[in-house]
């Protein structure tokens, strides 16, 4: 299954997830810090969605109460 997310607070404008019987097949972030986004969307690669929100729900990006990786998190807990 594939969403598509609109992240809040944050640079990047999208995220297209897709996920496949609870596990993150792929993350693609539409703007925001290209590099950073490419590296999540390797470390997120073939883990379940429980661990990704786990690891990242809290991380915050320059003190504004969320980031992409929070963001991402956000867009997950929305498929459990």
């Amino acid at each position: 299954m594939v969403i598509n997310y609109k992240p809040r607070n944050v640079c990047s404008q999208q995220i297209t997830i897709d996920v496949n019987d609870g596990i993150v097949n792929e993350v693609k972030f539409i703007g925001g810090c290209g590099g950073n986004a490419k590296g999540i969307s390797s470390l997120v690669k073939g883990m379940k969605i429980d661990d990704v929100i786990r690891k990242l729900e809290n991380i915050d990006c320059g003190g504004r109460g969320t980031s992409c990786p929070a963001q991402l998190a956000a867009a997950l807990k929305e498929l459990v």
